[in-house]
């Protein structure tokens, strides 16, 4: 007779767990594609309640001339709403607004919400019109990150420079820096090498403007030219050289030694020949003929001649778009011509009455871009040097530049 052999009790548990598992998931499956009951829905007919109000603006570029009566009048915002408006600047925040600012006007379907007086990329001026009027200035939060540029000039800086990423007015910035050295027409040669490390500003991820020059190289015709910025604590940001000296250069007042003022800038003053009111935008130096009229700082001479009423004229271009004009002259130093770089206190002219003049003497006019100023009392740019207290301060910042430099050009070469 053959027996059987016992199963083991491991194997009928396993089997029986197995079992319960199964049935298990067959009534899980058959549970979950029961179909959904349907439940009435009630589709309102009124769709007006059940829409949000929609959000729309619209634009206005301050014009010159206009004020905001006229362009609030222009875009139909309400009398009582504008009377308000003006009434709750107590501050005067609304003057400040220019032309070329923009205007933004938002509304909630047909009722004025807002207008926001963009005055640039950070600022701008929010006036929010609920049943009191709130007028406030609102200033985006900004992160500085530093920025880099170096290359050569293969047509001029200005081209070369742009090419390279390099943004407009950090390109004019560097001129202006180096333009008391550089005359960035005349002077700037093929294989020339430039490198500026300057700041760029960045506001909730996007560049919105570039800020100030940290670092800025120029070699031409193999002279090296360094300017680093600098918080000076008598004269504020400056830029200065490897020496520690302003790259700025200081003019002279006076242009010439042993004379005294005969008239001063004046724009209603009568003129002695003509005998009408016609403006002096210069200062007269009576002085002996032929006393030396001196360059009042470095710079490149523009004009050499006669022009008109000014008589016998030499024009001197400098730094900062500053021109300095010499007039009524008896002759000219045989080194006064265009294009020749003059040193501050070199000898350039001699007085004399040439044109319309009543007797010898110097008009000396001091301009700043377009505009004439007195050159008496104008704010001449200073060229004192770094002081020094703060002159190993100023080292240790220059040296960092010069690494950052380095690590620029490694990682552009890696």
């Amino acid at each position: 007779m053959i027996g059987f052999k016992k199963p083991p009790i491991k194997l009928v548990l396993a089997c029986f767990f197995i079992s319960i598992i199964f049935i298990l998931l067959i009534y899980t499956d058959s549970e979950l594609n029961k179909p959904l009951p349907i439940e009435d829905i009630t589709i309102s007919e009124n769709f007006d309640e059940k829409l949000p109000v929609i959000k729309n603006k619209t634009m206005h570029k301050v014009m010159q001339g206009e004020s905001l009566s006229v362009i609030f009048e222009e875009k139909k915002v309400p009398l009582n709403t504008a009377y308000k408006i003006f009434n709750a600047d107590k501050k005067n925040i609304l003057s400040t607004i220019n032309p070329e600012d923009i205007m933004e006007f938002n509304y909630f379907g047909e009722e004025l919400d807002s207008i926001e007086i963009k005055k640039d990329k950070i600022n701008s001026i929010l006036i929010e019109i609920n049943d009191d009027i709130s007028i406030s200035k609102l200033k985006k939060n900004t992160q500085i990150i530093e920025s880099f540029g170096a290359g050569f000039i293969s047509s001029s800086f200005y081209i070369d420079a742009l090419k390279l990423g390099i943004p407009d007015s950090i390109i004019m910035d560097f001129a202006y820096i180096f333009g008391w050295d550089i005359d960035f027409i005349f002077d700037v040669r093929k294989g020339d090498r430039f490198s500026v490390i300057y700041e760029t500003k960045y506001s909730e991820g996007e560049k919105i403007d570039s800020g100030d020059i940290i670092y800025a190289e120029f070699i031409n015709n193999n002279e090296k030219y360094v300017a680093q910025r600098f918080f000076d604590k008598a004269q504020g940001k400056q830029y200065f050289n490897e020496n520690g000296e302003n790259v700025k250069k200081a003019f002279l007042r006076a242009p010439l030694d042993f004379a005294y003022i005969s008239s001063h800038f004046n724009p209603n003053r009568m003129h002695p020949i003509l005998h009408k009111i016609k403006a002096h935008n210069g200062v007269d130096y009576a002085a002996k003929r032929n006393t030396p009229v001196q360059a009042s700082g470095d710079g490149v001479i523009s004009y050499v001649g006669f022009k008109g009423g000014y008589g016998r004229t030499v024009e001197i271009k400098h730094g900062g778009n500053i021109k300095t004009l010499y007039a009524h002259l008896e002759k000219f130093n045989k080194r006064a011509q265009v294009g020749a770089k003059v040193k501050q206190g070199e000898i350039i002219a001699y007085v004399g009455d040439s044109g319309r003049a009543t007797g010898p003497h110097l008009h000396f006019e001091f301009w700043q871009g377009t505009k004439r100023t007195d050159p008496v009392k104008v704010q001449l740019p200073s060229a004192k040097p770094i002081s020094s207290d703060e002159y190993d301060e100023f080292i240790s910042a220059l040296r960092d530049s010069y690494q950052k430099q380095k690590d620029y050009n490694s990682s552009d070469n890696a």
